[in-house]
């Protein structure tokens, strides 16, 4: 509380909006290195399968990590875009509601707060308050739960999504590459599913899930992503269509 009464907050106390949009960004980003992982380690064990050659190895991987990127990029865009457009909309409904309608709006404000517990008086108080000080922000955070200043950007969201899944295809790429043909394959194998562990148990600690069944099931679907692909790149080199 300052000087004149007025109620204030501790500069390090947590704001629960501005921790609940990070950790959203942070899971989405797990989720794209998660899927750089699996889609180039995928397609270069694949093609190590078929052959022992670094070139088409290094050509396909590159193929799949700057089109899984862009593809993540044009994903993430489209979807955000329209997301903020649906948001745009019915921020200006709400802002017409408001200029052709106070008394009903107000009205509806007052419900939304005696639903959640307030006495009839003390919600009707509680909603000439908030209309007077910003009738929008308060109509917008009651009834549709949007804050006008914080709606996230596409192109932020495109850039963050092509980040995350470059940074996860890096680790198969360095593993097939770097290590002596003979150990190449199983380097990448255990490489890729030490990193999948890692980031299904980050995932579920963001989420508040169980961080070993996270692990666990992300593991199993990328050991069989794994498993499917350098068996068709076997069979495929070993009878001479590649």
């Amino acid at each position: 509380m300052d000087t004149t009464g007025t109620p204030t907050l501790h500069e390090n106390e947590p704001h629960h909006n501005d921790i609940a949009h990070r950790l959203n960004w942070l899971r989405a980003g797990v989720l794209g290195a998660n899927d750089g992982i699996v889609s180039v380690a995928a397609i270069v064990v694949g093609v190590a399968g078929a052959t022992t050659e670094t070139g088409p190895i290094l050509i396909a991987g590159a193929a799949g990590v700057v089109g899984g990127a862009i593809s993540m990029a044009l994903g993430e865009y489209v979807s955000v875009s329209s997301q903020k457009d649906s948001q745009h909309a019915l921020i200006e409904k709400e802002r017409r509601e408001l200029e052709e309608q106070p008394e009903e709006e107000l009205e509806e404000l007052a419900a939304i707060y005696q639903g959640k517990g307030l006495s009839s008086e003390t919600a009707r108080t509680v909603a000439r308050e908030l209309t007077a000080h910003d009738a929008l922000g308060a109509h917008l955070s009651a009834e549709l739960h949007i804050d006008e200043t914080d709606i996230v950007s596409p192109w932020h969201a495109a850039f963050a999504s092509a980040i995350a899944f470059l940074a996860g295809a890096i680790l198969p790429m360095l593993a097939i590459l770097l290590p002596p043909e003979s150990i190449r394959i199983p380097l990448t194998f255990v490489a890729v599913l030490v990193a999948l562990a890692a980031t299904g148990a980050v995932g579920a600690w963001i989420g508040g899930g169980s961080k070993l069944k996270a692990a666990v099931r992300v593991v199993i679907g990328g050991a069989l992503a794994l498993v499917a692909t350098f068996v068709i790149g076997n069979w495929l080199g070993a009878s001479g269509v590649v």
